[in-house]
């Protein structure tokens, strides 16, 4: 059974930084390219970045580009997402995905396994 489990969401302050770690397990992690994603309040699940399956590409949103870093680490089977001058815009459900088929893909539903989600909040 294919499990991504999302870690070290939480509250910050505007400026701050967050690296929440996925975790997978029950797949071969190093043939799947993984991404992140999230989710506001009343708002559609959302892009943020991605990363190939042997980490040579990698993939932003504008919204994140210059201040969000994607890597993995294929022997550990990670994926951590260096979040860093959080803005409160970038307050969310935080997603961890994987994909089999293209690094990068903007369409949620064509990601093929998801996590459960954490939470990052940022305050003004």
């Amino acid at each position: 059974q294919v499990q991504l489990v999302e870690f070290g969401g939480g509250l910050v302050q505007a400026g701050g930084s967050l690296s929440p770690p996925c975790a997978a397990s029950g797949l071969t992690f190093c043939y799947y390219n993984l991404g992140w994603f999230r989710q506001a309040p009343g708002e559609g699940r959302e892009f943020g970045s991605s990363i190939s399956w042997c980490g040579g590409s990698t993939y932003y949103a504008d919204s994140v580009k210059g201040r969000f870093t994607i890597t993995r680490d294929n022997a550990k089977n990670t994926v951590h997402l260096q979040m860093n001058s959080l803005k409160p815009e970038d307050t969310a459900v935080y997603y961890c995905a994987a994909n089999f088929d293209r690094a990068y893909d903007v369409a949620a539903l064509r990601w093929d396994y998801w996590g459960q989600g954490t939470q990052v909040t940022v305050s003004s």
